[in-house]
């Protein structure tokens, strides 16, 4: 209870923070970030869903990260000035607040409880990459659309009755830049996994109608 208190003040604090700068406001689709260029400042984003990717010298699209709602982005580049080498694009339309850099490394070193908060926020990312290596090396196709569908739905999802579905529009060349399959590959897994009655599509929504089963079908232990 006093860790859930702890969580909800120092992101309390956060918002509060970031609430002094610009809001921007971002329709879906809209880049926010180009690899290789210098940020304008720190993100944090308010409303939707932002993607973080990298592109092959092919053109092909990997998405590493989605970010939702309180997340704060780019980090690597905020705290140790690493040069950004990805992409930030709107997946929905998106509000986020931009603070200066500098302003930003201010508040968190004199701020100690928000700055955990947001080593737990990276930590909890870093562990979702550390499941998507694992699969994107060792399993096939379907493996590799089960194991990313479980990981949304504890990411994203939203419990409803048995069913959960998954607060983020994905359509399946979505799916397939999560786990560098093609968007064919993609519809015909995702055909196979709604044919077993273990997940349907409701418009660009994903519900998980059996969890457990996806669990099974999938390449993570649990």
């Amino acid at each position: 209870m006093y860790e859930k208190r702890f969580e909800k003040k120092s992101s309390e604090k956060l918002i509060l923070f970031f609430k002094k700068f610009k809001l921007l406001r971002y329709n879906k689709g809209d880049i926010i970030l180009r690899a290789e260029d210098i940020p304008s400042g720190v993100f944090y984003l308010k409303k939707g869903c932002v993607r973080l990717y990298s592109v092959s010298k092919d053109g092909e699209e990997l998405t590493l990260i989605i970010f939702k709602s309180g997340n704060v982005f780019p980090l690597m580049w905020s705290i140790n000035n690493t040069p950004n080498q990805y992409h930030l694009e709107a997946m929905t339309q998106a509000e986020l607040y931009r603070s200066p850099r500098d302003k930003f490394l201010g508040y968190i070193k004199v701020n100690p409880d928000v700055m955990l908060e947001l080593f737990k926020h990276v930590l909890a990312r870093f562990g979702g990459v550390l499941q998507r290596m694992e699969y994107l090396v060792f399993g096939d196709a379907y493996a590799k659309i089960a194991s990313i569908l479980v990981i949304l739905a504890d990411r994203f999802g939203e419990k409803r009755t048995a069913d959960i579905r998954i607060q983020v529009p994905l359509i399946h060349k979505d799916v397939a830049m999560l786990v560098g399959v093609t968007r064919e590959t993609a519809s015909i897994e995702l055909g196979k996994l709604e044919k077993k009655g273990i997940i349907k599509h409701k418009g660009k929504a994903i519900i998980i109608k059996d969890i457990k089963k996806l669990k099974k079908e999938s390449l993570l232990s649990f």
